[in-house]
């Protein structure tokens, strides 16, 4: 009877491979992109940073003239969000103002965004033409001899 024993163990054993291959299949599919997913449109304005990551590239600075010989980046993030953390509202209000007025920013730059793109994708088109049609009357309007004088009938 030991024999059924060890079969029905290597069949428990199989059963909990056979889960551990499915979740290792899962999590190298997470990294790649979903063939239907459309991909990002690099005009498309950036989301602007937190008032904590505004404080993050003056801090950053810092940290570094003080810490030359630092090279980890997670000790540069640590000791900012310990700093940020001890300070009070009145010393971080510089830094949530500079991140409300990058916000507005990016509000202003994407409703020019959304505008262009439901004009349609033609619309860029449109503004490259005119001005080749511009550049082209310019050359057309002038005088042989180059000059952009005017002559006068009288």
């Amino acid at each position: 009877m030991k024999g059924d024993k060890s079969k029905a163990e290597s069949k428990k054993a199989d059963t909990r491979l056979a889960v551990n291959r499915k979740g290792a299949a899962a999590s190298k599919a997470v990294g790649k992109p979903i063939k239907g997913k459309a991909a990002k449109d690099p005009n498309k304005p950036k989301r602007p940073a937190s008032a904590f990551f505004v404080f993050m590239e003056e801090f950053r600075k810092q940290f570094n003239k003080e810490n030359p010989n630092n090279k980890a980046v997670s000790a540069v993030g640590k000791a900012a969000g310990a700093k940020w953390k001890s300070m009070s509202d009145a010393e971080k209000a510089p830094y949530v103002a500079k991140a409300e007025k990058r916000k507005a920013e990016y509000e202003k730059n994407m409703k020019a965004y959304n505008k262009k793109q439901a004009e349609g994708p033609n619309a860029a088109d449109d503004e490259e033409s005119d001005k080749s049609m511009s550049e082209v009357n310019d050359a057309d309007g002038g005088h042989e001899d180059g000059s952009d004088e005017e002559e006068d009938d009288e």
